[in-house]
């Protein structure tokens, strides 16, 4: 880090054993992501009423030249926080998931998941049928068994579909691999 990590304690003693592992665990985070330009962990004692014991409650802020990334753990979830090392553990590894994610979409590494096809059932036969695509007007070949929840018996020529192309083309032209009924009872996905 380019600015040294602050560490603070909040309603019990600083505690150089956890504050040795906290050093660790953020050292690990910056081999991760060499560019994190600061940070600060904020350790903090719950206290129970009506119980003994605390519950530990781990914050991480760090700070990137691309922005920021903040992870808390609420101890009112997670009653394994009892132990402050677990509390400390469960905050750093949800860090370094978020640094992870963070990296990847840097990259453009995320995954895109390209929208499903959208027709109008063209054609039907007792086995197959025809989908004319509703972005360039091809008719498009599926079988009986392509169809989602085994509702072939349901088509009828002029319903709506969405479907998603099979690579390469069968012996009658592009085909789907997979259809599904849109309408009333199976609204359109929301666009992405």
């Amino acid at each position: 880090m380019q600015i040294p990590l602050r560490i603070t304690f909040r309603d019990m003693p600083a505690l150089p054993a956890v504050e040795a592992r906290v050093r660790e665990r953020a050292a690990a985070l910056d081999r991760l992501h060499p560019n994190i330009t600061g940070g600060h962990v904020v350790v903090e004692a719950h206290h129970r009423h009506h119980e003994q014991g605390k519950l530990y409650h781990v914050a991480i802020h760090l700070v990137l030249p691309e922005g920021e990334i903040a992870v808390t753990r609420d101890p009112a979830r997670h009653h394994a926080h009892e132990d402050v090392y677990v509390a400390v553990r469960d905050a750093f590894d949800a860090a370094e998931r978020r640094l992870q994610d963070h990296a990847r979409r840097l990259r453009g590494a995320v995954k895109y998941h390209e929208p499903a096809a959208h027709g109008t059932v063209a054609q039907l036969f007792p086995d197959y049928g025809f989908i004319r695509s509703a972005v360039d007007g091809q008719e498009i070949y599926f079988h009986r068994n392509s169809v989602v929840g085994d509702k072939f018996e349901q088509l009828a020529s002029g319903m709506e579909v969405r479907f998603a192309l099979h690579e390469g083309e069968g012996e009658q032209g592009p085909q789907a691999s997979t259809v599904t009924l849109v309408g009333k009872h199976h609204p359109e996905p929301p666009a992405p």
